[in-house]
């Protein structure tokens, strides 16, 4: 544990950070996931469940939470199952 005060903000805030970036990061898998399970299984509500993918793929490379291409790359994959 770092003795300087600055050092130990940079800790908590760090922490903080790290908490947030985990939540939005694991909600933005589920998202899609289950698009992904929806169109495998032909769901009624599987085009509405992929544009809440894409919405959250674009949200998490806006907050650089992954790379803009690697956004790109997956709802191209996810468009050519669907």
């Amino acid at each position: 544990m770092p003795n300087i005060k600055s050092a130990i903000k940079r800790v908590k805030v760090n922490a903080k950070a790290n908490a947030a970036n985990s939540q939005a990061k694991s909600a933005m898998r589920t998202t899609v996931k289950k698009a992904e399970n929806a169109v495998a299984a032909n769901a009624e509500n599987a085009q509405e469940l992929l544009q809440a993918a894409y919405k959250s793929l674009d949200k998490a490379a806006s907050k650089g939470l992954i790379h803009k291409n690697a956004a790109a790359r997956k709802k191209s994959r996810l468009a050519k199952k669907a």
